[in-house]
């Protein structure tokens, strides 16, 4: 099972800077998910800053969220200095 995750910030444009159980941090690219008309809502990038965690993944709302496992394993690590 891979890591979950612990916090989420949004950082412009359509990114998620995400912190993992595991201590990783990694940054995922929304964009890549605009085809998709789930995910389009995600363009709006006011809906998207109210990124929350809920259950060790990321949500916006009852309808919008993302696969824990797809956070962890197509984001990019981070070099924090």
């Amino acid at each position: 099972m891979n890591p979950r995750v612990a916090t989420v910030k949004y950082q412009n444009p359509h990114k998620l800077i995400l912190t993992f159980t595991n201590k990783e941090v990694k940054e995922f690219d929304l964009s890549k998910y605009f085809d998709y008309p789930v995910y389009q809502i995600l363009k709006d990038e006011t809906f998207s800053n109210k990124a929350k965690v809920f259950n060790g993944t990321v949500v916006w709302n009852e309808f919008t969220d993302f696969d824990p496992d797809t956070l962890y394993l197509e984001s990019k690590p981070l070099m924090l200095s």
